[in-house]
């Protein structure tokens, strides 16, 4: 199934990354030129005339544009179709809410999604003040997938906390959707309209290994130990590093269908060695999971991680040609090190 990042629809900063890209939905009006059957300003049987006019001459105004009342409930706002199915939306339209809420549909009993964390999901927006869908990712068979820290904030609040296999309707103010930005006149957005949007949670970011033990039988690797949420890498001392590729894994994530593609973006926490020193150069447990391109990381990553399912964690021993083999003296690696990783994938997506 093709997979994409957010685009600007949902305010996404990664792009995905969050973002998280989407194709953007045609921008709606027409030709300024009066069609077949209009007047112009000045019908051909008028006659121009010099006479001047005691009364001055009123421009016509734009018509007053009539925000609606703010209402307190999703009362009125409902979808029909399966989870998976391209929603029929139901909103009376022009309408409004003043707090970003959600009605659950389908009760998902998957994983749940985290404040944080990385989402995919089916999702079909309405504006509630014309009531016309915006966009939608259904018609083209691609889900997308964002941060939740990268979309605009009606999206973190109405998926946080939500399951995997649930589908649910999410109204957000204009002070949750465009409003910071200034609206969205591409897609018809103006200041204060709400947004409705039917969304399909598909499935979600790990936030640690999840899956089967696997016990290593080779004694000369280097052990990993402590916490799952704080590895560290143990080197054995005096024993010569392997001078090919060591991939091992330690926990084999559940789901074999999710596996990382060579054409992938990751989410992965990593604690990173030097194996003569046995010193730790870099870890992200603790801190943010790295997020990025597996095309743009080190040669043995995109070697090992290739195949593996998401939720596993991995003990990678990397030989200087796939690591750093001119050293990296800004971190302290040196020329011809052999370099010892833990990685745990907890999301892949693809481009």
């Amino acid at each position: 199934m093709a997979r994409k990042r957010m685009s600007w629809i949902l305010g996404s900063v990664v792009v995905v990354g969050v973002a998280l890209a989407m194709g953007a939905c045609s921008s709606p009006g027409g030709s300024s030129t009066p069609s077949s059957g209009e007047s112009d300003v000045i019908s051909p049987t008028d006659t121009a005339t010099d006479t001047p006019t005691d009364s001055a001459t009123t421009l016509p105004s734009a018509p007053a544009v009539t925000n609606p009342a703010a209402s307190s409930n999703m009362d009125g706002i409902d979808a029909t179709g399966g989870f998976g199915d391209s929603p029929d939306v139901t909103v009376p339209a022009p309408w409004a809410i003043d707090s970003t809420q959600t009605k659950i549909l389908v009760q998902g009993d998957g994983m749940t999604v985290s404040q944080l964390g990385w989402v995919q999901v089916n999702y079909y927006g309405v504006n509630a003040r014309t009531g016309d869908m915006f966009q939608e990712s259904y018609s083209s068979g691609s889900p997308v997938s964002f941060a939740l820290n990268g979309v605009v904030p009606g999206f973190q609040k109405g998926l946080a906390g939500q399951k995997v296999g649930t589908r649910l309707i999410v109204a957000m103010p204009g002070a949750d959707g465009y409003d910071a930005a200034g609206g969205n006149s591409d897609a018809g957005i103006q200041v204060g309209d709400t947004l409705v949007f039917v969304i399909d949670i598909l499935r979600t970011q790990y936030t640690q290994p999840t899956g089967t033990p696997v016990t290593p039988t080779d004694t000369s690797l280097p052990t990993v130990s402590g916490d799952v949420t704080a590895p560290t890498i143990s080197i054995p001392q005096n024993a010569t590093p392997p001078t090919s590729l060591v991939v091992q894994p330690l926990i084999t994530g559940p789901d074999p269908t999710l596996t990382v593609q060579s054409s992938d973006s990751i989410v992965v926490d990593y604690a990173e060695y030097v194996w003569s020193t046995g010193t730790m150069i870099r870890q992200t447990y603790g801190f943010s999971p790295l997020n990025g391109a597996l095309s743009d990381t080190l040669p043995g990553w995109q070697q090992a991680l290739v195949g593996q399912p998401m939720g596993s964690r991995l003990l990678l021993v990397l030989p200087p040609n796939l690591a750093y083999p001119q050293g990296y003296s800004k971190f302290g690696i040196p020329s011809g090190a052999t370099m010892v990783y833990v990685i745990d994938i907890l999301y892949t997506y693809g481009s």
